[in-house]
């Protein structure tokens, strides 16, 4: 005796009452007389032989999907973004393509009353200022992740974090704090006696409650920020790069296994989030692109420093070879 669910025309009549119709598989059910499972199976039968054809239309130009899950899943990490870059683009046009990528997935990943960590760096500023505007519906913190106090500016870009941490509260809307610090001290003593100051101190209290930290991803060169800023002679960070820093993230230096000890006469000075609280927060977004941060940005995801990354399809390509 034939099955019920081997008759295709009822096969199809199914299918069409609930993808062009769109009727419930209960009122397909009451509609003709089947039961709830009967509909399931003919569903299922007519997208196993084709009478169901169902397409994912990309929204984008570029797809790079798959290339995103390889990476997902080669390097444990929560999501992974992609943004085409080409041969002969600039610097500026990488950059770009970077920051409203960032901010397109930032606009989506905070949530009301978030409290979000912010590094420095010019990534940081140019995701800030991009050409899109943010509907301010929501109410978010922002917090710089280490001190801010100086005089030092690249170009015409105040990168410090405290900057960045206004610039990121005026373009997503909400509030910020200041930490009213140094980034970096001569001295390690001086630098713990003085975030024990009352004036100080309350930040590390905000850095227990971060739902998301956002951070550029540096490498150890000569127009690093962490050079040009002020941050770190260019001596000093040549010597790093034999002991070998291949990156730097949240002001301090790492290897290409994720270990920040190599470097501590620097690490251990900078007025900032500790690296253990970092880790703890849930969603540490890196942004990073080119096929030359390849390294770095493997060391990042090892330390734990991210588990988010904003790249392009230069450097996640490498990524995988």
């Amino acid at each position: 005796m034939k099955k019920i669910v081997d008759d295709l025309r009822l096969v199809y009549k199914c299918c069409d009452l609930y993808y062009t119709d769109q009727m419930t598989q209960q009122d397909i059910c009451d509609s003709l007389g089947l039961s709830r499972a009967t509909v399931s199976r003919m569903l299922k039968i007519g997208r196993e032989q084709g009478i169901v054809r169902i397409e994912v239309i990309n929204p984008i130009n570029f797809d790079y999907g798959k290339l995103e899950k390889d990476l997902e899943r080669k390097y444990g990490l929560k999501e992974v973004i992609i943004v085409d870059n080409q041969p002969l683009d600039t610097q500026e046009d990488m950059i770009q393509r970077l920051s409203e990528a960032s901010f397109d997935y930032l606009s989506h990943l905070f949530k009301d009353g978030d409290m979000i960590g912010v590094a420095m760096g010019s990534t940081l500023y140019h995701v800030a200022n991009v050409q899109k505007k943010y509907e301010f519906d929501k109410q978010f913190l922002f917090v710089p992740m280490f001190g801010g106090i100086s005089q030092m500016k690249i170009g015409k870009m105040n990168v410090q974090a405290n900057q960045v941490a206004a610039g990121f509260a005026q373009k997503f809307g909400g509030r910020y704090v200041q930490f009213l610090a140094p980034a970096v001290f001569q001295n390690e003593a001086v630098m713990k006696g003085f975030i024990q100051e009352e004036s100080v101190n309350y930040i590390y209290d905000y850095f227990k409650k971060l739902d998301s930290v956002i951070m550029g991803i540096g490498i150890p060169e000569r127009t690093s920020t962490m050079v040009t800023a002020g941050y770190v002679k260019e001596e000093q960070m040549h010597k790093f790069v034999e002991r070998g820093a291949v990156g730097d993230i949240a002001l301090r230096f790492f290897n290409q296994e994720g270990k920040i000890e190599p470097f501590r006469e620097f690490n251990d000075k900078v007025a900032s989030i500790p690296i253990d609280q970092l880790k703890k927060v849930n969603n540490r977004v890196g942004i990073g692109g080119g096929a030359k941060k390849a390294d770095a940005i493997r060391g990042a995801i090892r330390g734990q420093f991210i588990n988010i990354l904003i790249t392009d399809a230069e450097c996640a390509q490498k990524m995988l070879q």
